[in-house]
């Protein structure tokens, strides 16, 4: 356990913590969350001792052992290699196999009737005992599996820390601490420099650990799948929450409106012993009745104000001119970085892809597949091997975090938002800002002494300021905060326009995303859908069926005359549209289909439409179980009855859809 007790803390007279208390216990998974600048990150320093609070103190068991991750390690380098930094984990262990090894040439020379002899042999069962408690065999094994996890591949093993990324160095730091299992996990932004997939194993691991883990993160998703409790951290006191973070939002709420409610019944109060005061003050007879409310007034602790909870901070993008249907169509395409070393390839003959107006894209893939380049693809500021056309009308805006370096240090913030204005007030400028987390007199500090995020969010609001139909956005929640990225979700779900967004936020994703383009071994493929039905796919196997082939050829130009190929007539619609219903028809019909009788592309197109189908219906199913898996459901029984109901009925449909599935498929491996 670890017990922080009464402590404050103020830097140059702004006070970060006053009388705080928290206890951190064995076995919790906490999420610690607040707004930028509650001082999540000091706390956690505080814990590992690495600031002094002004008073109070921190205890903990002498068996207790603290990892920290911090948000920055880029001051963490070293020549030696990625694996040996790594290995430092095992640091009790590679002093034991040294003096294995030590021992093991000694005795090799030793007569065996030497005393010293019998006592080496001794050491060395006692290093064995040691090595197998350790499992010092799986040291190096263990290892090679976290970093591999974490992202790296074999061939990076054996490279000097030092040639690495910030990003990468941090990954380094966080497979050593996992590797080190300490008693207390403390991991502040984990997420912040991992791709999807990295994210994906990381949490696999964590659920896994023996250890308490406390996590400071701005990704709603991994903490829902994370942690069990919520700590939080605001005006310096804690507030604890006994569930994940969808919880403490419905829970907050709810704990908000008994505030107010008691709040409103104290000033009710409070108006009238004041009333009654007033009026009666100069009346001897009511002189102990009037003395009595005063005292009462002065004993009674005052509830504060309560805050304006979640205040209604909003963006809007202006509503820009309307684009053709195909927004973008890029034909097949290769992308290949020369080096002095070696020739890295990027995209390899990539199938082409059209974007068209309306989709809400979501770019993903490991770090390192080309997200970030093909996002510069798609706006023209990167060579590569193919073409590129722009469709009628488009206007394309396009967000980076290198545009924080082309900021004029010499404006303020404020300035750097009216320099690219277009009509807004300076309200509605100070208002969008306060979204990107600049308030009162934060606007007006000048850019140079701004952090990189800081940076980066100013950027980004520039950004969102320019009307066009068509964002490109790399990474645009980096240095936002939960509730920054709300308003930035809300501001895009409006959007009438059409975007590309890379980030590895699954939560953003799934809110804003209608479709997924993963970048991955040389190719960009297309699916239908947000991250989780992506993700769904994937899992079932379903996601080759499910991909969008979104087909430059099949598609009218911008100006509307037809392409080679392009225009279909009006015969070849009608018999395309009697061939949809008819395959309609056959699903929904309770008769057996004679699949024998169906062409190769009848069976190829009902096939598909099947396997739509259980995607639906199994969607509904997982959410009648999570249902039914809710004790409150069984309060209504006339409801569980229903739900009950429900869940056989769609149970045996999708029984009878598998059937119909698996028989078409053994006819199309037979035909």
């Amino acid at each position: 356990m670890i017990q922080i007790q009464n402590i404050s803390l103020a830097f140059g007279g702004q006070t970060v913590f006053k009388d705080l208390t928290w206890t951190l216990k064995p076995g919790h998974r906490t999420g610690l969350i607040g707004p930028n600048g509650a001082g999540k990150s000091t706390l956690l320093r505080i814990v590992t001792r690495q600031i002094q609070p002004d008073s109070g103190s921190v205890a903990m068991g002498s068996a207790v052992t603290v990892g920290y991750l911090e948000q920055d390690v880029h001051e963490m380098s070293s020549d030696r290699t990625v694996l040996d930094v790594a290995l430092d984990a095992f640091s009790r262990v590679v002093t034991l196999e040294q003096r294995e090894t030590e021992i093991t040439k000694e005795i090799g020379s030793m007569d065996h009737n030497d005393p010293a002899y019998s006592e080496l042999l001794n050491e060395l069962d006692r290093v064995h005992a040691d090595l197998n408690h350790l499992e010092g065999h799986m040291a190096r094994p263990k290892t090679e599996s976290v970093l591999m996890g974490l992202g790296f591949s074999v061939d990076d093993f054996d490279r000097p820390l030092s040639s690495f990324s910030g990003g990468w160095r941090m990954r380094v730091a966080l497979a050593k601490l996992l590797l080190e299992r300490p008693s207390f996990l403390l991991l502040d932004e984990p997420t912040n420099h991992l791709d999807i997939d990295s994210i994906d194993w990381l949490e696999t691991y964590l659920k896994n650990y023996q250890g308490s883990v406390v996590i400071v993160s701005h990704d709603r998703y991994f903490l829902d799948r994370m942690v069990d409790r919520i700590a939080d951290l605001r005006h310096g006191k804690i507030d604890e929450y006994a569930g994940n973070y969808s919880f403490y939002l419905s829970e907050k709420d709810e704990r908000h409106a008994h505030l107010i409610a008691a709040y409103e019944n104290q000033q009710r109060e409070i108006a009238q012993a004041e009333r009654f005061i007033e009026r009666f003050r100069a009346k001897a007879s009511k002189a102990r009745q009037v003395q009595s409310r005063i005292k009462a007034l002065e004993r009674m602790e005052r509830i504060p104000t309560p805050d304006d909870h979640e205040a209604s901070i909003a963006f809007r993008f202006r509503e820009p001119e309307r684009s053709g249907k195909v927004v973008l169509e890029l034909s097949t395409f290769s992308k290949t970085y020369n080096t002095p070393e070696k020739d890295i390839v990027v995209f390899d003959d990539a199938d082409p892809i059209t974007i068209e107006r309306g989709d809400k894209i979501a770019l993903i893939g490991i770090n390192g597949a080309g997200k970030s380049t093909f996002a510069r693809i798609i706006n023209e500021e990167e060579s590569f091997d193919g073409e590129l056309k722009l469709g009628y009308n488009v206007t394309r805006t396009f967000f980076a975090q290198h545009q924080a370096d082309t900021l004029d240090k010499k404006l303020s913030v404020l300035e750097c938002l009216e320099e690219v204005a277009e009509g807004q007030t300076e309200t509605e400028l100070r208002s969008l800002l306060g979204t990107f987390l600049f308030t009162g007199d934060d606007v007006f500090k000048k850019v140079a002494v701004l952090s990189g995020g800081e940076k980066s969010r100013v950027a980004l609001a520039r950004t969102l300021l320019k009307p066009s139909n068509f964002l490109i956005l790399d990474e645009p929640t980096n240095h936002l905060d939960i509730q920054s990225i709300g308003v930035l979700v809300e501001a895009l779900r409006q959007y009438s326009g059409t975007f590309v967004v890379v980030s590895h936020d699954r939560h953003f994703l799934d809110q804003v995303a209608n479709r997924v383009l993963r970048a991955g071994d040389g190719h960009i493929r297309s699916f239908i859908g947000n991250y989780s039905e992506y993700k769904w796919q994937v899992e079932h196997g379903t996601a080759a069926s499910m991909q969008d082939n979104h087909k430059p050829q099949d598609l009218p130009s911008d100006n509307g005359s037809p392409k080679s190929g392009g225009k279909k007539s009006k015969e070849r619609k009608r018999r395309e549209a009697e061939e949809r219903q008819r395959l309609s028809q056959m699903l929904s019909d309770n008769t057996d289909i004679d699949y024998a009788s169906l062409t190769a592309a009848q069976l190829d197109k009902l096939y598909r439409k099947t396997e739509q189908q259980i995607f639906k219906v199994e969607r509904k199913q997982r959410k009648l179980e999570s249902a039914l898996a809710s004790p409150e459901v069984f309060e209504d029984l006339q409801e569980a009855r229903r739900l009950t109901a429900e869940y056989d009925d769609v149970k045996a449909k999708l029984e009878k859809l598998y059937e119909e599935w698996e028989s078409i498929a053994s006819i199309m491996e037979t035909s």
